[in-house]
């Protein structure tokens, strides 16, 4: 059993939340979202506010809250084997209610099906709020270009 080591990033501020499904052994070991370079999140985020792709966690960071953005994930803690969500088992999932308390969340996405589906049957029937899938920014996802992926996501600006 492996338990989320990243808390979520949010304030009074945020508009959306966006939500993963667990962190990859990269970000894992980083301790913070969307560590593997390979993923296009922090890319594709910051292409659709217009801003460098931030690098640093404290640019990370920053650029989320400046962007009115929570994030984090809907697994609290799981079994997992490497970074591979199709293998996600026991799963317990994080409490998002301070988020929804704190800020005035406008709309929640899913960065991608797993995650979705996850938010569906755990995180819904207590939110009573739809999520969003979006394609997720996974380098798994290879059949999605960044180019594709930015038109995708420009939803989360509306």
């Amino acid at each position: 059993m492996i338990i989320h080591p990243i808390q979520p990033v949010f304030d009074k501020d945020s508009k959306v939340l966006i939500l993963g499904s667990f962190p990859s052994v990269r970000s894992r070991e980083e301790g913070f979202f969307y560590g593997h370079p390979q993923n296009r999140f922090w890319k594709v985020t910051s292409r659709l506010f217009n801003e460098e792709t931030p690098l640093t966690t404290e640019e990370k960071r920053s650029f989320l809250l400046r962007s009115h953005i929570a994030l984090w994930d809907v697994i609290g803690s799981c079994d997992i084997d490497g970074s591979s969500d199709s293998s996600i088992r026991n799963v317990t999932v994080n409490d998002i209610s301070l988020i929804l308390e704190t800020a005035d969340i406008q709309a929640i996405y899913l960065n991608g099906r797993k995650a979705y589906d996850l938010y569906k049957k755990y995180m819904l029937p207590a939110t009573e709020r739809e999520g969003i899938c979006l394609p997720s920014t996974s380098p798994a996802n290879a059949a999605w270009s960044t180019e594709k992926l930015i038109q995708s996501w420009s939803v989360i600006k509306e």
